[in-house]
Parts: C-alpha cells; structure tokens; sequence
C-alpha cells in the first residue's frame, strides 16, 4: 500500500514528460506550459488510489490516471477564459500568457490526447472505463454550464446548487476512484460504494474550495482571493448568506451584486462574517465529509487498505490551498 503522497510523486514523475507532439508549437507549448504548472495532481492519485485499495496498481491505471489529468486541465484552460481569470496556481493562464483562440485549441488537444491514452488499456475494462470516462466529460460540461447560467439568475437555491458541484466538482472525484476500483476488480456493490464517497467527498472539497476563496490566504491559495464575490458566483457561501441576512443586509448584498463597487469584495465579507457564513460552511463540510466516510466504511475489503483514502480525505477538506 502507498500513501497518497507517495503516489502524488510517483504519478508526478510519470506524467513530467511532455505529451503533445514538437509541431506546430503554437499549439502544444502552451500545453506544456500549463501542464508545466503543476498542482495537485488529486484526481489521478485518486484512480490509483482506488486500483490500489482492491489490490496492486494495474499498469492500464497509470494511463487511466494521465487521461484523467489531461482531461482536467482540459477544464481549468476553458474554465479560465470563461472565467477570466488572469492566474492559475499563481502565474499567467494560458489565455492571458498567449491569447484566447490558442487557449482553446489547446484545451481541445489536451482533451483528444486523454482519450488517445485511454485507448491504449487491454480490452478487459475498456467499454466500461470508456462509458463511465465520458459520461463524466459530459457531466462536468453540463455543471460548467449549470455555474455558467447561476450567474444570471436571482433564484438559485442551496439545492441548485450542490446539483451543480456534483457534476461540475464531485463526478470527476468519483469516477477517478471508480475507474481505478474497475481496473482493480472491484465488485459492482464496492464500485457504488467508493462512487459514493468520491461524490461526498467532492461536494466537502468544494464547500472548502469556496471558503477558501473568500476566506483563504491568497498566498497559499494561489488565486485571487474574492475571485467567486467579484463574479457574483452563486457559491455555498452567498446561497447561505441571503437565506440567513437580515433584510437590511440582503438588501445590501443584491445592491453590491449589481452595482460592483471597488470595495465590493470587502463589504461582502463583512457581511459573510456577521451572519456566520464562515462557521456555517465548516459544519456543512463535515456532514459531507461524514457521509464520505461512511459508505468508505461499508466497502468490503480490509480497514488497513482504507487508510490511505482517509489520509487523503482529511488533506482535501482541511486544506489552505
């Protein structure tokens, strides 16, 4: 058994190389460049993680993994022009170093070789990894969008929302685990069970992911902090905030919404703060994450193999970046 540590620098030294062709190099550079940048490389780990938690890591899960990663950050590159965010992990995104047509382009290459290094596993797995790889492609579009059209309406609830982060956030955790369970032999009933607590865990990841963003530290988080308050994002946070507010500062939220004075993100946070939004968000992590942990419980191999899954739990929900 490794931990997820371990995998986190064995996956990296696998996926260093670089994976596009030389030519033409307005294309591929600026793939390396952003692959280049690195980060958590969570949800490849994730799929080795669930190979290894049903027995030794198979070699097809190592291509299962890069494809994994190749399709995120697929995603990061299209979500940021769609975002326009100038930084990613602390430099330039790829449309603000280079422009956005080349941006992307090479999202869309990032994408065709993912599915070129699904292609190369045995023919065991491969209708099934293949079938459960792009419902959640799918998925994580329609969630995009789903953020997307959440930005123009006035009337998204909490359960909109989660909606939302499921498919946009928890189905790639998800299926990261489930993929490498397939691969590992995994029965259809732990299958379920460790899809289950990927999409817990995903909806806790995000519930920090946007604390983090209002609250984080903006030198260990790498990105703006504000970023979500800026754009007016229907976060965990801001659906919280106008249930709870007194109408006076409901009234003064939906007015710093509209108006997007300089001092925006500030008076938003002082808001945030007075009705306990910060202190809420914890609470509401922890039940995902309980919910995580129990079906993780209900998986039927032995406790010790579960270990490193936990471990990388607790890194996801509490940590500063």
């Amino acid at each position: 058994m490794h931990t997820f540590n371990e995998l986190v620098k064995d996956f990296a030294e696998r996926f260093s190389v670089s994976h596009f062709p030389k030519e033409p190099a307005n294309l591929y550079e600026p793939g390396d460049y952003f692959l280049g940048l690195g980060g958590k490389r969570i949800r490849p780990v994730m799929c080795l993680m669930g190979n290894e938690l049903f027995g030794d890591i198979h070699p097809d899960a190592y291509h299962v993994a890069t494809a994994i990663e190749l399709f995120h950050n697929f995603t990061l590159v299209h979500d940021d022009i769609m975002d326009k965010a100038p930084l990613r992990r602390g430099l330039p995104t790829v449309h603000t170093k280079y422009n956005e047509s080349t941006a992307l382009l090479t999202g869309d290459a990032m994408l065709i070789v993912a599915y070129e290094y699904l292609n190369k596993i045995g023919a065991t797995h491969k209708q099934q990894i293949f079938t459960l790889f792009s419902r959640t492609a799918r998925e994580v579009c329609e969630g995009q969008q789903w953020d997307m059209d959440f930005e123009q309406r006035t009337d998204v609830s909490l359960a909109d929302y989660i909606k939302m982060i499921e498919l946009k956030t928890s189905v790639l955790l998800a299926a990261s685990l489930q993929l490498g369970a397939i691969l590992g032999g995994a029965s259809e009933g732990n299958c379920q069970h460790i899809y289950e607590f990927g999409r817990n865990l995903g909806i806790a990841f995000q519930v920090q992911d946007d604390y983090l963003d209002a609250f984080g530290d903006p030198e260990k988080f790498g990105k703006d902090v504000g970023g979500d308050i800026r754009q007016n994002k229907k976060t965990f946070l801001l659906l919280h905030a106008l249930e709870v507010a007194s109408p006076e500062q409901k009234q003064e939220l939906l007015r710093l919404m509209a108006e997007n004075p300089a001092d925006k993100v500030a008076r938003v946070l002082d808001i945030f703060r007075a009705c306990d939004v910060d202190g809420w968000a914890q609470k509401l992590k922890q039940s995902y994450m309980d919910k995580a942990l129990a079906h993780l419980e209900s998986i039927a191999v032995l406790s010790v193999r579960k270990k490193p899954l936990i471990e990388l739990s607790e890194f996801l929900v509490q940590r500063e970046y």
